[in-house]
Protein backbone atom coordinates (compact mmCIF):
# COMPACT_ATOMS: atom_id res chain seq x y z
CA UNK A 1 0.00 0.00 0.00
CA UNK A 2 1.57 3.14 -0.72
CA UNK A 3 1.83 6.19 1.82
CA UNK A 4 0.01 9.16 2.03
CA UNK A 5 1.73 11.93 0.72
CA UNK A 6 -0.35 14.73 2.86
CA UNK A 7 -2.07 14.63 5.98
CA UNK A 8 1.43 14.20 8.02
CA UNK A 9 1.66 16.61 11.21
CA UNK A 10 5.00 17.11 12.93
CA UNK A 11 4.75 17.85 16.63
CA UNK A 12 4.61 21.37 17.90
CA UNK A 13 7.38 19.43 20.37
CA UNK A 14 9.63 19.17 17.63
CA UNK A 15 12.35 21.78 16.72
CA UNK A 16 15.29 21.49 14.50
CA UNK A 17 18.03 20.51 16.64
CA UNK A 18 19.55 16.71 16.53
CA UNK A 19 18.73 16.54 20.53
CA UNK A 20 14.52 16.60 19.41
CA UNK A 21 12.95 14.07 21.12
CA UNK A 22 9.37 14.33 19.54
CA UNK A 23 9.78 13.78 16.04
CA UNK A 24 7.22 11.56 14.99
CA UNK A 25 4.76 12.44 11.74
CA UNK A 26 0.95 11.48 12.10
CA UNK A 27 -1.74 10.91 9.25
CA UNK A 28 -5.02 10.06 9.88
CA UNK A 29 -5.83 6.86 7.85
CA UNK A 30 -9.69 5.31 7.73
CA UNK A 31 -8.07 2.23 10.23
CA UNK A 32 -6.11 4.37 12.12
CA UNK A 33 -3.10 6.47 12.33
CA UNK A 34 0.31 6.17 10.87
CA UNK A 35 3.39 7.13 12.49
CA UNK A 36 6.66 7.96 11.24
CA UNK A 37 9.78 9.34 12.76
CA UNK A 38 10.60 12.85 10.22
CA UNK A 39 14.37 12.47 10.43
CA UNK A 40 14.53 8.68 8.90
CA UNK A 41 11.56 8.93 6.33
CA UNK A 42 13.05 6.17 4.52
CA UNK A 43 12.10 3.60 7.80
CA UNK A 44 8.34 2.41 7.35
CA UNK A 45 5.94 3.83 9.44
CA UNK A 46 3.95 2.19 11.97
CA UNK A 47 0.10 2.25 12.79
CA UNK A 48 -2.01 1.81 15.56
CA UNK A 49 -5.81 1.88 15.82
CA UNK A 50 -7.77 4.72 15.65
CA UNK A 51 -8.50 3.72 19.36
CA UNK A 52 -5.21 2.89 20.44
CA UNK A 53 -4.84 6.84 19.35
CA UNK A 54 -7.66 8.19 21.00
CA UNK A 55 -6.23 6.54 24.53
CA UNK A 56 -3.01 7.77 23.82
CA UNK A 57 -4.30 11.73 23.15
CA UNK A 58 -6.25 11.42 26.18
CA UNK A 59 -3.70 9.70 28.28
CA UNK A 60 -1.61 13.01 27.25
CA UNK A 61 -4.47 15.48 28.12
CA UNK A 62 -5.16 13.69 31.37
CA UNK A 63 -1.55 14.20 32.74
CA UNK A 64 -1.21 18.06 31.32
CA UNK A 65 0.67 17.19 28.36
Amino acid sequence: MPLPTTGWYKSSYSTDFEEACVEACVAAMDTGVLVRDTKDRDCRPFSVSARAWDSFLSALHHNGV
